[in-house]
């Protein structure tokens, strides 16, 4: 089995993390996704974390942030928050996951929080299974409406 490391992102990192982000998010355009990312990692309460291969490859990411928003379910705030993971298909179920989630958790305990949120979609089963497999609960569902006025 290959050896992973997990590190902290780096400016020099940013083309590989929007290329990998940009597997997870894919309805977004990839100048806006560029956007998002540079203002996510510009802001102190984020913390990105890239999975590299020995030879410096990234093959997964994951974005944690503190809230002090509401979150939904949570007892107090700070909270911290999973706001994206994604490990390469072919690396998936070697623990990669747990060991962001691991890192990110302690980072989030170091910012004041004792709990953290996430999301998906309804419809996004893969995701919710594999959130329910880390030890988060469903707290609520939620349906979204818009309407516009003229």
């Amino acid at each position: 089995m290959e050896q992973i490391g997990y590190v902290d992102f780096e400016n020099k990192d940013f083309e590989q993390l929007v290329k990998i982000s940009h597997k997870l998010w894919t309805d977004f355009e990839e100048q806006e996704l560029e956007n998002l990312l540079k203002e996510t990692a510009r802001l102190k309460k984020n913390k990105i974390l890239l999975a590299k291969t020995t030879n410096g490859v990234s093959i997964g990411f994951s974005i944690f942030s503190i809230r002090t928003d509401y979150v939904e379910g949570a007892d107090k705030s700070p909270t911290g928050y999973l706001e994206g993971i994604y490990v390469e298909p072919e690396y998936r179920k070697e623990g990669i996951a747990k060991e962001f989630l691991k890192i990110g958790e302690e980072w989030c305990k170091e910012k004041g929080c004792t709990q953290i949120g996430s999301d998906t979609w309804l419809t996004n089963k893969e995701s919710r299974e594999f959130h329910k497999k880390i030890g988060f609960w469903e707290e609520d569902e939620l349906v979204h409406f818009l309407k516009n006025i003229e």
